[in-house]
């Protein structure tokens, strides 16, 4: 064992404890309490009035996380923002603190029962909530515009990069097949003032689309349309964006997505696929825990490269091609037959 590592059991313990950890990272996001640290360290004190805490326990919180790295304690009773902490902030381009708060909130409870999806392949949300995560959050739209503010949070962190890495060479249109508020759509157009684009979502999905595209200056490129991609793809795209969705579903219904779009473009449309590949063996990959939260969640899963050209060919593509970006995430081009 090398000096540096942690005995098996202190490191057990620290693995163990993580669900404390989510908590107060939870709590420090509702508080917005790493907002109020961004112009300068702030006594904590004035942290715990403009909060309305109690002043003892945030002392407590914060110099747990304090000690992960969050935030840094320069002086007695006094707290600032490490670049880690930054993220946990309202207005920082890598932004978590919508996806800190969501996960908490929709995605904790199910977790306590996950024995149970290992047990029967149920996924435990659906077990808890009596019907699947989408179909919950359908008929909860507080907590479907924390997740659709999550989504986004991915678009502002590491996911810009990769967004970055698409081959839109010889596009004109693009549909951004579940594209949610149209963070990622804004995105592209903005990088791409040749491109037009259509969002495609569940009608409540996309209600906030056009202020967000209007923000980015790009909303006379851009139409959004309601409806649900299991039974129906809009036509009219040359190429077909799928950001982070076909791992939310099973092959079956991925499948039928991904069908869905090959009839809609017709042959010799592009799909681009932006999602994990999983990694072969014991490689540590953020597709791995993800994967676990597919499976509690939504019943979806994280793909291998093979599973992917499996699913792809099946659904009527060709020529799949699968690029690294530099992020956990990868690029999978293929053409409608």
């Amino acid at each position: 064992m090398q000096s540096h590592e942690l005995p098996p059991p202190v490191r057990m313990i620290e693995l163990l404890g993580g669900f404390r950890i989510s908590q107060a990272l939870y709590a420090a996001a509702v508080l917005g309490v790493a907002d109020q640290m961004v112009a300068a360290p702030a006594a904590v004190e004035v942290l715990a009035e403009q909060a309305g805490a109690h002043a003892p326990s945030l002392y407590r919180l914060l110099r747990t996380l304090a000690g992960v790295g969050v935030f840094t304690e320069p002086e007695p009773g006094v707290f600032a923002l490490t670049p880690l902490g930054q993220t946990l902030t309202s207005s920082h381009p890598g932004s978590l603190r919508d996806l800190a708060i969501m996960w908490m909130e929709t995605h904790y409870a199910p977790f306590a029962d996950l024995i149970h999806t290992v047990r029967t392949g149920q996924p435990a949300a659906e077990h808890l909530y009596g019907e699947p995560f989408f179909t919950w959050l359908s008929h909860h739209p507080e907590h479907a515009a924390r997740f659709t503010g999550a989504m986004a949070n991915l678009t502002g962190g590491f996911k810009t990069a990769a967004i970055a890495s698409l081959p839109l060479d010889g596009i004109e249109t693009i549909v951004d097949v579940g594209g949610a508020d149209g963070t990622v759509l804004a995105t592209i157009l903005a990088a791409h003032p040749q491109l037009r684009g259509v969002l495609y979502d569940l009608p409540h999905v996309i209600t906030s689309a056009p202020q967000i595209l209007a923000s980015r200056g790009v909303e006379d490129r851009a139409d959004c349309a309601g409806g649900d991609f299991l039974d129906f793809v809009p036509p009219g795209g040359d190429a077909y964006l799928a950001s982070l969705v076909l791992h939310d579903w099973p092959d079956q219904e991925a499948g039928r997505i991904l069908a869905n779009i090959a009839s809609a473009g017709g042959s010799g449309a592009r799909l681009l696929v932006l999602d994990f590949v999983m990694p072969p063996g014991d490689t540590p990959h953020l597709a791995k825990i993800s994967d676990l939260n597919m499976l509690a969640m939504m019943g979806g899963k994280e793909r291998t490269e093979s599973e992917w050209r499996e699913l792809l060919t099946t659904a009527g593509f060709a020529s799949i091609e699968v690029r690294p970006t530099g992020t956990p995430f990868a690029i999978i081009q293929a053409t409608a037959q």
